[in-house]
């Protein structure tokens, strides 16, 4: 335990992910992320979408809640925030959004299963960096009122309304049977392909700066190596799905004027 735990194997952890991440980001722009709109059987046998979901997000709420509850920091009004900020949003990405998608769209298994494997090493990084290798002092009831703080929050939390509020766009574009596709077109939709995906990229953004930690930052870079890539895939596929819509409206891929 204490060498999981150390600072050598935490930071060697980073950086293991943070070259993946480059990896990841590379690679999905010539390969598609075969979930969603563009899942492709080449990933192999599928599960139910609402069943990977869940299954692939509840480990790291699980994992982030051992971590919490093992740590003498737990009531510690800076961490227990930052526990409440991450926890609430994978109690909805595991426990509720599963269960609000419609259809009977599936997910490759073997997407799940790398899923499952990425979460538990950012438990893992969020985990320990918060409850166990931060330095003591560094995160006091002062820093609930810095700057960083109040930033990340402030992202942190438009990027997750902004995300759950285009969840629920896509959701109701048809109506229960129709398998067919449509361009969503929406709240931030009216900007860009990938309004969810922009949603989460600034709420861990937020959630990077309202920790100021490596761990956080690193968080932030997967999450931009693995969603850029697949809203460029998405725009792609619109382009060519919806060719009259897409011209009469342009817009960007996943951030508003710049991309």
């Amino acid at each position: 335990m204490e060498l999981i735990i150390s600072d050598a194997f935490f930071y060697r952890v980073l950086l293991v992910m943070t070259l993946l991440a480059v990896a990841v980001f590379i690679t999905l722009y010539f390969v598609d992320a075969g979930y969603g709109i563009l899942i492709s059987k080449r990933w192999g046998r599928t599960i139910r979408n609402r069943w990977a979901w869940m299954l692939m997000e509840a480990p790291v709420f699980i994992a982030m809640a051992l971590f919490w509850v093992f740590s003498d920091r737990s009531l510690d009004p800076a961490p227990l925030v930052f526990f409440l900020l991450f926890q609430t949003h994978y109690l909805q990405r595991a426990f509720i959004f599963p269960w609000l998608i419609r259809g009977k769209s599936r997910m490759p298994l073997s997407i799940m299963f790398m899923a499952v494997i990425f979460n538990i090493a950012n438990s893992y990084m969020q985990g320990v960096w918060i409850f166990y290798l931060s330095p003591a002092g560094m995160y006091g009831t002062d820093w609930l009122v810095s700057l960083p703080f109040i930033a990340g929050t402030v992202l942190f939390l438009a990027g997750m309304v902004v995300n759950i509020w285009s969840d629920h766009i896509i959701r109701h574009l048809r109506k229960e049977g129709d398998t067919r596709h449509y361009l969503p077109q929406k709240g931030f939709f009216r900007y860009v392909t990938s309004a969810n995906y922009l949603g989460e990229i600034v709420e861990w953004l937020g959630f990077a700066l309202l920790t100021w930690s490596l761990s956080g930052l690193v968080f932030f870079i997967w999450t931009f190596a693995n969603l850029v890539p697949r809203a460029n895939a998405t725009y792609k596929r619109y382009l060519k799905e919806f060719p009259e819509e897409m011209a009469a409206k342009p817009r960007k891929r996943v951030f508003p004027i710049l991309y």
